[in-house]
């Protein structure tokens, strides 16, 4: 029987062109066509939060279904293909790994007897090719995403496709990430990236109950909720682990034991 590991990818992996390359060209494109300023990026980001709330999970990370809308309603016939544009920037100096060694990791997990799946709220056709470019994409298993599984990050459904063998979730969000491993009931790794020096000295898997642990989940936990009424951190929300890299996963009992 498999036992599945299953990685976020953005912000947990590896940085994607939207953010710097393709949202700014999509803003430059469409003022061109308007013949005047327009952020196109900021009326996407609202209507992928709109159906985020409303817990449409998949077609909330549907850019080019969204783009068409937006272009319609500002009477504008031109298209822009994203899958192009992810393309396009998908090149070295526009997209990089996060850590230095994950890879390696990644084949150590392998050699360890787990298969491997990134699991991740982008659809296909834009992680893919990011992936691919990054030499990411012959170490997982399955590429898990969105509009394949008919699920998105945090609705556990997502994994089904493992059954019950899925026994551990790692990833940057607790929202997303975090929420969906303890909600599935697999154990769940939160990657944070910055932490303290202090927090470097605990053991990965008491880092979560030490107390200085806890102003950074509430930290990240607000800017997550981008200011709306979310509350304080849900008890799901809250990682069983926390690591400053992939490479400490090495270091995990919880992973041993299995």
């Amino acid at each position: 029987m498999k036992k599945w590991i299953t990685f976020d990818l953005d912000g947990t992996l590896m940085q994607n062109p939207f953010g710097e390359w393709v949202f700014p060209e999509l803003n430059a494109t469409v003022s061109r066509w308007a013949g005047r300023p327009v952020n196109i990026v900021r009326g996407l980001l609202e209507e992928h939060q709109r159906r985020m709330r409303a817990a449409q999970y998949v077609a909330a990370y549907d850019w080019d279904e969204m783009l068409t809308g937006l272009l319609e309603k500002l009477h504008i016939e031109q298209r822009l293909d994203i899958e192009e544009l992810v393309i396009k920037h998908a090149v070295p100096g526009k997209i990089r790994l996060l850590e230095e060694g994950s890879v390696e990791v990644l084949k150590q997990l392998r050699e360890a007897g787990f298969s491997l799946a990134a699991v991740t709220n982008g659809f296909f056709k834009y992680q893919f090719p990011v992936m691919e470019a990054l030499g990411l994409s012959g170490y997982f298993d399955e590429i898990v995403t969105p509009e394949r599984a008919g699920a998105g990050k945090p609705d556990p459904a997502i994994l089904r496709m493992f059954g019950g063998n899925v026994v551990a979730h790692i990833g940057d969000r607790l929202d997303h990430d975090v929420k969906l491993a303890n909600d599935y009931g697999c154990l769940s790794v939160f990657v944070y990236h910055n932490l303290p020096r202090a927090l470097l000295s605990v053991h990965p898997s008491e880092r979560a109950c030490d107390a200085s642990m806890a102003g950074i989940l509430t930290e990240k936990w607000e800017q997550e909720s981008s200011g709306t009424a979310n509350g304080p951190l849900a008890r799901l929300c809250k990682p069983k682990v926390v690591v400053a890299a992939v490479r400490e996963l090495l270091t995990l009992e919880e992973l041993k034991k299995v």
